[in-house]
């Protein structure tokens, strides 16, 4: 799902629903606007669903959307502010896009790289034996075959390296615990989950099920566990932030001091929070996008050295006994 086309989405129905147009033709009139795609559907059977008289609970259970989207949507139906809630869903959509765009272009970049240099890897390893090596082999004694061997060491090493950057990114697994442990994606996910936490208490949900809906969310990450201790501390009695987060080790402690800070007001100390952790993933973007070029000529000519030096150093050796023979 395009974030941005979903934040869109919910402005323009917000806004419909703003001027009295009831929801199931602002649904039918914004689908028919909109391009072919899941997103689409998904919109028209739950226009589809609310036009035969099914209730809103029900036609949205079934239905392929963000689970915070479909929270808050009961929300802010049962509130009497729907326009209300798709503003704010609005607006958090529209910042995870901005965010993780940024984070996406951190890893295209990376990959390309990698695949560019393993691919001069391997033409380069091809090269240096079959028209290189195979011409210096009379000149080498029996470790020949050895040195000829490690002329693959590197595309080897590359290959291995790329695997393991694809495994990251395609295994939903893999790429969910590392979302809490590299850079600037650390701090995107702090952000997350104090938005959508925030988002809820602004809308008069409890602190519990806020935390119960992110618990959902982040299932399988390393999150998950602490967000789970925060509830058995919340159910226990504790009734301040810095209480209910304590000995915390995925969310660090500039963390819990912004929520702290706000005291009862848990939904503005939340979305300080999430702002503050925008800003440093933000950061963290531009800094390592800027640092990925200069890393990456150094990697690439390091990797050219390294297939390089094998016959440069037999080369040089051939000639040093040369000039010994001469001599």
């Amino acid at each position: 799902m395009k974030y941005d086309e979903f934040a869109f989405f919910n402005q323009q129905l917000a806004a419909m629903l703003r001027d009295g147009i009831p929801l199931e033709g602002a649904l039918r009139r914004l689908c028919e606007e909109m391009r072919r795609g899941k997103l689409r559907d998904e919109l028209q059977a739950l226009e589809a669903d609310l036009a035969r008289g099914t209730p809103m609970a029900d036609a949205l259970r079934s239905r392929q959307l963000p689970e915070l989207y479909k929270r808050m949507i009961l929300v802010g139906v049962k509130s009497g502010d729907l326009p209300g809630a798709l503003t704010m869903l609005a607006d958090y959509f529209q910042r995870q896009n901005n965010v993780w765009i940024r984070l996406k272009g951190l890893m295209v970049y990376p990959l390309i790289v990698l695949i560019a240099t393993f691919g001069l890897s391997c033409f380069l390893s091809y090269l240096l034996i079959n028209f290189v090596w195979n011409s210096l082999a009379s000149l080498v004694d029996a470790a020949s075959p050895v040195i000829s061997t490690g002329l693959w060491m590197s595309p080897v090493i590359l290959g291995l390296a790329l695997t393991l950057f694809l495994i990251g990114i395609l295994l939903s697994p893999a790429r969910q615990r590392l979302r809490w442990r590299l850079p600037a994606f650390h701090e995107a996910s702090l952000s997350r989950v104090a938005a959508v936490v925030g988002l809820m208490l602004r809308n008069g949900v409890r602190l519990d099920d806020a935390l119960a809906l992110v618990e959902q969310l982040e299932k399988g990450t390393y999150a998950e566990k602490e967000i789970a201790q925060w509830r058995q501390r919340l159910a226990s009695g504790r009734g301040k932030f810095s209480e209910i987060a304590v000995a915390s080790r995925t969310f660090p402690a500039l963390f819990i001091w912004a929520v702290a800070q706000s005291g009862e007001d848990l939904a503005l100390g939340f979305q300080r929070a999430a702002e503050l952790y925008q800003g440093r993933a933000t950061y963290r973007t531009e800094l390592l996008l800027y640092s990925v070029l200069p890393c990456s000529i150094l990697a690439l000519a390091a990797m050219i050295m390294a297939q390089i030096q094998p016959v440069f150093a037999v080369l040089m050796g051939f000639i040093r006994n040369l000039s010994g023979d001469v001599g």
